[in-house]
């Protein structure tokens, strides 16, 4: 239906032109993904982007401001598996936490980190490169190791029923960090089968000393 502007003239919200702009938001992000994971920060230019994604710089551009803000972008939808604004907290998956036994809560809980991890890690290091001389990437790398401290928090209460200690998230934050992910996976050569079976044995073992 026509609305209108902040001039008051009339304009139209095409159901067809937005799924074009989201096809093509999808499109970028799809190949920064793959730019940024190949060739990291350095290596990847909005003009690369634009031709692997088929679509005119200025589109990129327009759509995301600058190369920071189209790896930005890449990684939220890397870490939430999607481009739903929505938290990660706040989605049905992760309310299932709370349901089943303390094993099945804890393989549902593994899965959403390991495929997040799976996802994500590729594009940390280009957003390490970024931080180094841009202090909005700097800030965003911060923030992601508090927005993922405080999900395992609030992730751990619904597997434990109750508000996990400190020291209880600290050590899951640290056994879920893609730091050990990298080590494991990449250079130990684990299967991600394997890490998850490991993530699964080993949150066990914490969380059973600690409600002890």
């Amino acid at each position: 239906m026509p609305v209108s502007d902040r001039e008051g003239s009339p304009t139209y919200r095409s159901p067809l032109r937005a799924r074009q702009a989201a096809d093509t938001r999808a499109g970028v992000l799809a190949a920064a993904t793959r730019l940024f994971s190949e060739r990291g920060w350095a290596g990847t230019t909005l003009a690369a982007i634009a031709a692997e994604a088929g679509t005119a710089v200025e589109t990129v551009y327009s759509g995301f401001a600058s190369k920071r803000g189209v790896l930005l972008a890449a990684i939220d939808v890397a870490i939430a598996g999607d481009d739903d604004p929505r938290p990660v907290e706040s989605r049905p998956e992760f309310a299932e936490l709370g349901t089943g036994s303390r094993t099945e809560r804890l393989e549902a809980a593994t899965g959403i980190i390991t495929a997040a991890l799976l996802r994500a890690v590729p594009l940390m290091k280009p957003l390490q490169e970024a931080a180094a001389s841009d202090a909005a990437a700097k800030e965003r790398l911060e923030r992601y190791e508090t927005v993922r401290r405080a999900t395992i928090a609030a992730g751990l209460e619904l597997v434990l029923g109750q508000a996990p200690g400190d020291r209880v998230v600290d050590v899951m934050w640290v056994l879920a960090s893609p730091e050990v992910f990298v080590k494991l996976t990449g250079e130990r050569g684990w299967s991600v089968d394997s890490y998850q079976s490991w993530l699964v044995e080993t949150a066990g073992a914490v969380l059973g000393a600690a409600v002890k």
